[in-house]
């Protein structure tokens, strides 16, 4: 008897570990996801403020003809 309560206490405790170890790497999965949209997003915004500087450039030269 004692050992099968010793071994339905080493199952519940494994089953705690993989539990946590799922969460651990969905956060993970997550977390990764947002970096990269976070990348995009700046590249966006960069290739905006250089499309607006050439933009720019483009007027100063209009300007000086």
């Amino acid at each position: 008897m004692p050992r099968i309560l010793i071994v339905c206490f080493a199952l519940a405790l494994a089953g705690c570990g993989v539990e946590t170890a799922s969460t651990a790497a969905t956060a993970a999965a997550a977390k990764k996801q947002e970096v990269e949209q976070g990348r995009k997003t700046m590249d966006q915004a960069a290739a905006r403020a250089a499309g607006a500087m050439d933009q720019s450039q483009d007027r100063l030269r209009e300007a000086d003809k």
